[in-house]
Protein backbone atom coordinates (compact mmCIF):
# COMPACT_ATOMS: atom_id res chain seq x y z
CA UNK A 1 0.00 0.00 0.00
CA UNK A 2 1.24 3.03 -0.89
CA UNK A 3 1.55 6.12 1.99
CA UNK A 4 -0.77 8.54 1.59
CA UNK A 5 2.38 11.45 2.52
CA UNK A 6 4.14 9.94 -0.53
CA UNK A 7 6.76 8.38 1.52
CA UNK A 8 7.21 4.85 0.53
CA UNK A 9 9.05 3.96 3.27
CA UNK A 10 7.53 2.01 6.24
CA UNK A 11 7.35 3.06 9.29
CA UNK A 12 8.76 6.36 8.82
CA UNK A 13 5.93 7.95 10.29
CA UNK A 14 6.04 5.78 13.47
CA UNK A 15 9.95 6.66 14.07
CA UNK A 16 9.06 10.57 13.01
CA UNK A 17 6.62 10.31 16.10
CA UNK A 18 9.27 8.19 18.64
CA UNK A 19 12.35 11.05 18.00
CA UNK A 20 9.45 13.67 18.76
CA UNK A 21 8.68 11.98 22.18
CA UNK A 22 12.62 11.48 23.01
CA UNK A 23 13.01 15.20 22.21
CA UNK A 24 9.97 15.99 24.73
CA UNK A 25 11.23 13.81 27.36
CA UNK A 26 14.73 14.59 26.78
CA UNK A 27 17.32 16.94 28.91
CA UNK A 28 15.89 20.80 26.94
CA UNK A 29 11.93 19.06 26.84
CA UNK A 30 9.11 19.94 27.95
CA UNK A 31 9.11 20.23 31.62
CA UNK A 32 5.16 18.54 32.11
CA UNK A 33 6.21 15.51 29.52
CA UNK A 34 9.43 14.90 31.76
CA UNK A 35 7.65 14.16 34.80
CA UNK A 36 5.20 12.13 33.67
CA UNK A 37 5.11 8.47 35.00
CA UNK A 38 2.76 5.24 33.61
CA UNK A 39 0.14 6.29 36.68
CA UNK A 40 0.15 9.69 35.62
CA UNK A 41 -0.65 8.59 32.08
CA UNK A 42 -2.89 5.95 32.46
CA UNK A 43 -6.21 8.40 32.76
CA UNK A 44 -5.09 9.97 29.47
CA UNK A 45 -5.12 5.98 27.64
CA UNK A 46 -8.18 5.70 28.89
CA UNK A 47 -9.53 9.08 27.71
CA UNK A 48 -8.30 8.90 24.53
CA UNK A 49 -9.76 5.30 24.11
CA UNK A 50 -13.41 6.65 24.86
CA UNK A 51 -12.41 9.78 22.31
CA UNK A 52 -11.97 7.20 19.70
CA UNK A 53 -15.01 5.49 20.37
CA UNK A 54 -16.91 7.92 20.08
CA UNK A 55 -15.75 9.37 16.89
CA UNK A 56 -16.07 5.59 15.37
CA UNK A 57 -20.03 6.28 16.54
CA UNK A 58 -20.49 9.37 14.73
CA UNK A 59 -18.49 8.01 11.96
CA UNK A 60 -16.55 10.73 11.61
CA UNK A 61 -12.85 9.60 9.91
CA UNK A 62 -10.64 12.32 10.51
CA UNK A 63 -11.32 12.55 14.09
CA UNK A 64 -10.73 8.80 13.97
CA UNK A 65 -7.55 8.86 12.10
CA UNK A 66 -6.48 11.87 15.17
CA UNK A 67 -7.61 10.05 18.33
CA UNK A 68 -5.68 7.07 17.21
CA UNK A 69 -2.31 9.29 16.78
CA UNK A 70 -3.42 10.66 19.92
CA UNK A 71 -3.58 7.18 21.69
CA UNK A 72 -0.66 5.97 19.83
CA UNK A 73 1.84 8.52 20.84
CA UNK A 74 0.92 8.05 24.32
CA UNK A 75 1.61 4.00 24.23
CA UNK A 76 4.91 5.57 22.97
CA UNK A 77 5.03 7.49 25.85
CA UNK A 78 4.61 4.78 28.17
CA UNK A 79 7.17 2.21 26.58
CA UNK A 80 9.40 4.93 26.85
CA UNK A 81 9.03 5.15 30.59
CA UNK A 82 8.63 1.33 31.19
CA UNK A 83 11.94 0.87 29.11
CA UNK A 84 13.52 3.86 32.00
CA UNK A 85 12.58 1.13 34.44
CA UNK A 86 12.89 -2.00 32.84
CA UNK A 87 14.67 -4.10 30.12
CA UNK A 88 11.47 -3.93 27.80
CA UNK A 89 12.02 -1.56 24.97
CA UNK A 90 9.57 -0.26 22.43
CA UNK A 91 11.41 -2.41 19.83
CA UNK A 92 10.93 -5.55 22.54
CA UNK A 93 7.56 -4.95 23.11
CA UNK A 94 6.82 -4.67 19.01
CA UNK A 95 8.63 -7.86 18.37
CA UNK A 96 6.87 -9.58 21.41
CA UNK A 97 3.74 -8.87 19.85
CA UNK A 98 4.62 -9.76 16.52
CA UNK A 99 5.66 -13.08 17.75
CA UNK A 100 2.49 -13.66 20.11
CA UNK A 101 0.28 -12.98 17.48
CA UNK A 102 2.08 -15.26 14.56
CA UNK A 103 1.57 -18.03 17.64
CA UNK A 104 -2.17 -17.51 17.92
CA UNK A 105 -2.61 -17.12 14.03
CA UNK A 106 -1.50 -20.96 12.91
CA UNK A 107 -3.56 -20.67 10.28
CA UNK A 108 -1.92 -18.16 8.73
CA UNK A 109 1.63 -18.18 9.83
CA UNK A 110 1.60 -22.05 10.25
CA UNK A 111 0.08 -25.36 8.97
CA UNK A 112 -2.92 -25.15 10.67
CA UNK A 113 -6.42 -24.85 9.04
CA UNK A 114 -9.57 -22.15 9.87
CA UNK A 115 -12.18 -21.36 7.37
CA UNK A 116 -14.27 -19.03 9.48
CA UNK A 117 -13.73 -16.27 11.72
CA UNK A 118 -15.63 -18.01 14.97
CA UNK A 119 -13.22 -21.39 14.38
CA UNK A 120 -10.47 -18.66 14.21
CA UNK A 121 -11.64 -16.90 17.55
CA UNK A 122 -11.70 -21.11 19.04
CA UNK A 123 -8.58 -21.30 18.23
CA UNK A 124 -6.83 -17.80 19.55
CA UNK A 125 -8.67 -18.35 23.01
CA UNK A 126 -7.68 -22.54 23.29
CA UNK A 127 -4.07 -20.89 22.48
CA UNK A 128 -4.52 -18.17 24.96
CA UNK A 129 -5.73 -20.86 27.63
CA UNK A 130 -2.64 -22.86 27.39
CA UNK A 131 -0.48 -20.46 27.03
CA UNK A 132 -1.56 -19.22 30.51
CA UNK A 133 -2.68 -22.35 32.18
CA UNK A 134 -6.02 -20.35 32.94
CA UNK A 135 -8.54 -22.67 34.31
CA UNK A 136 -11.26 -21.45 31.59
CA UNK A 137 -11.42 -20.30 28.33
CA UNK A 138 -13.11 -17.30 29.46
CA UNK A 139 -9.45 -15.99 30.39
CA UNK A 140 -8.97 -13.39 32.83
CA UNK A 141 -11.70 -9.99 32.79
CA UNK A 142 -9.85 -6.74 33.84
CA UNK A 143 -12.03 -5.45 37.07
CA UNK A 144 -12.76 -2.03 35.60
CA UNK A 145 -13.91 -2.77 31.82
CA UNK A 146 -17.20 -1.34 31.92
CA UNK A 147 -19.97 -4.01 32.84
CA UNK A 148 -21.86 -4.08 29.14
CA UNK A 149 -18.30 -4.22 27.35
CA UNK A 150 -17.90 -7.31 30.01
CA UNK A 151 -20.77 -8.99 29.61
CA UNK A 152 -20.19 -8.65 25.37
CA UNK A 153 -16.47 -10.09 25.49
CA UNK A 154 -17.60 -13.12 28.09
CA UNK A 155 -20.27 -13.99 25.83
CA UNK A 156 -18.37 -13.53 22.86
CA UNK A 157 -15.68 -16.03 24.26
CA UNK A 158 -18.29 -18.73 25.33
CA UNK A 159 -19.82 -18.07 22.09
CA UNK A 160 -16.28 -19.00 20.41
CA UNK A 161 -16.55 -22.38 21.88
CA UNK A 162 -19.99 -23.03 20.81
CA UNK A 163 -21.86 -22.18 24.00
CA UNK A 164 -24.28 -19.92 21.96
CA UNK A 165 -28.13 -19.85 21.01
CA UNK A 166 -28.53 -21.35 17.20
CA UNK A 167 -30.96 -18.75 16.55
CA UNK A 168 -32.07 -15.00 16.99
CA UNK A 169 -35.28 -15.72 18.43
CA UNK A 170 -34.32 -18.04 21.17
CA UNK A 171 -31.83 -15.29 22.25
CA UNK A 172 -35.02 -13.01 22.35
CA UNK A 173 -37.18 -15.83 24.25
CA UNK A 174 -34.37 -15.41 26.98
CA UNK A 175 -34.68 -11.56 27.60
CA UNK A 176 -38.43 -12.15 27.67
CA UNK A 177 -37.82 -14.98 30.01
CA UNK A 178 -35.56 -12.56 32.28
CA UNK A 179 -38.29 -9.91 31.86
CA UNK A 180 -40.76 -11.95 33.49
CA UNK A 181 -38.50 -12.97 36.29
CA UNK A 182 -38.13 -9.07 36.98
CA UNK A 183 -41.94 -8.72 36.93
CA UNK A 184 -42.41 -11.24 39.00
CA UNK A 185 -40.64 -10.07 41.97
CA UNK A 186 -41.63 -6.66 41.16
CA UNK A 187 -45.93 -8.33 42.44
CA UNK A 188 -46.54 -7.08 45.81
CA UNK A 189 -43.34 -4.70 46.21
CA UNK A 190 -43.31 -1.19 47.94
CA UNK A 191 -43.32 1.44 45.84
CA UNK A 192 -40.81 3.16 47.65
CA UNK A 193 -37.38 1.48 49.34
CA UNK A 194 -34.20 -0.34 47.89
CA UNK A 195 -34.56 -3.04 45.92
CA UNK A 196 -34.14 -6.22 47.47
CA UNK A 197 -31.21 -8.48 46.50
CA UNK A 198 -33.74 -10.56 44.16
CA UNK A 199 -34.94 -8.18 42.54
CA UNK A 200 -31.13 -6.32 41.71
CA UNK A 201 -30.12 -10.07 40.76
CA UNK A 202 -32.89 -10.38 38.21
CA UNK A 203 -32.57 -7.00 36.63
CA UNK A 204 -29.21 -7.57 36.27
CA UNK A 205 -29.88 -11.11 34.13
CA UNK A 206 -32.13 -9.19 31.92
CA UNK A 207 -29.19 -6.62 31.29
CA UNK A 208 -26.83 -9.28 30.53
CA UNK A 209 -29.20 -10.98 28.48
CA UNK A 210 -30.07 -8.00 26.50
CA UNK A 211 -26.48 -7.27 25.93
CA UNK A 212 -26.10 -11.06 24.80
CA UNK A 213 -29.05 -9.92 21.96
CA UNK A 214 -27.18 -6.85 21.38
CA UNK A 215 -23.72 -9.79 20.50
CA UNK A 216 -26.09 -12.00 18.94
CA UNK A 217 -27.09 -9.24 15.95
CA UNK A 218 -23.50 -7.79 16.05
CA UNK A 219 -23.97 -4.38 17.29
CA UNK A 220 -21.52 -2.85 20.57
CA UNK A 221 -23.93 -2.45 23.57
CA UNK A 222 -21.49 0.10 25.07
CA UNK A 223 -21.45 2.21 22.51
CA UNK A 224 -25.24 2.35 21.67
CA UNK A 225 -26.22 2.42 25.07
CA UNK A 226 -23.52 5.91 25.27
CA UNK A 227 -25.68 7.17 22.09
CA UNK A 228 -29.24 6.30 23.50
CA UNK A 229 -27.91 8.37 26.61
CA UNK A 230 -27.03 11.32 24.39
CA UNK A 231 -29.85 11.64 22.66
CA UNK A 232 -31.76 11.22 26.00
CA UNK A 233 -29.64 14.31 27.02
CA UNK A 234 -30.32 16.18 24.20
CA UNK A 235 -34.27 15.54 24.07
CA UNK A 236 -34.57 16.80 27.56
CA UNK A 237 -32.30 20.13 27.17
CA UNK A 238 -34.78 20.60 24.39
CA UNK A 239 -37.60 20.54 26.67
CA UNK A 240 -35.70 22.29 29.61
CA UNK A 241 -35.06 25.36 26.52
CA UNK A 242 -38.04 25.41 25.40
CA UNK A 243 -39.85 25.73 29.28
CA UNK A 244 -37.56 28.90 29.98
CA UNK A 245 -38.75 30.32 26.95
CA UNK A 246 -42.43 30.14 28.42
CA UNK A 247 -40.69 31.05 31.42
CA UNK A 248 -41.22 27.58 33.07
CA UNK A 249 -39.02 24.71 34.33
CA UNK A 250 -39.34 21.11 34.32
CA UNK A 251 -40.16 21.26 38.09
CA UNK A 252 -42.85 23.54 37.44
CA UNK A 253 -44.24 21.49 34.39
CA UNK A 254 -46.72 19.32 34.15
CA UNK A 255 -45.45 15.18 32.70
CA UNK A 256 -47.91 15.94 29.70
CA UNK A 257 -46.40 19.28 28.92
CA UNK A 258 -42.92 17.73 28.80
CA UNK A 259 -43.90 14.57 26.87
CA UNK A 260 -45.30 16.69 24.23
CA UNK A 261 -41.79 18.62 23.85
CA UNK A 262 -40.25 15.39 24.26
CA UNK A 263 -42.31 14.34 20.89
CA UNK A 264 -41.24 17.48 19.29
CA UNK A 265 -37.40 17.51 20.00
CA UNK A 266 -37.48 13.59 18.35
CA UNK A 267 -39.58 15.33 15.32
CA UNK A 268 -36.27 17.66 15.14
CA UNK A 269 -34.20 14.94 14.91
CA UNK A 270 -35.70 13.57 12.39
CA UNK A 271 -35.69 16.23 10.45
CA UNK A 272 -31.64 16.83 10.90
CA UNK A 273 -31.00 13.50 9.84
CA UNK A 274 -32.64 13.85 6.25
Amino acid sequence: MTNPDGNDARGQGFLELWDVLRRLRGETGCPWDKEQTLATLTPYLIEEAYEILDAVSADRMDDVAEELGDTLFLIVFCADILADRSPHTLDSLCRAAAVKLRRRHPHVFGDKTVTTANASQRQWQEIKQDEQQSRSLLGKMPASLPSLTAAFRTQEKASSVGFDWPKVEQVMAKVEEELAEVRAELVGRPATGDAPPRLAAEIGDLLFAVANLARFVRVDPERELRSTVARFRSRFQHIEDQLKERGSHPTKATLEEMDALWEEAKTLEKEDTR
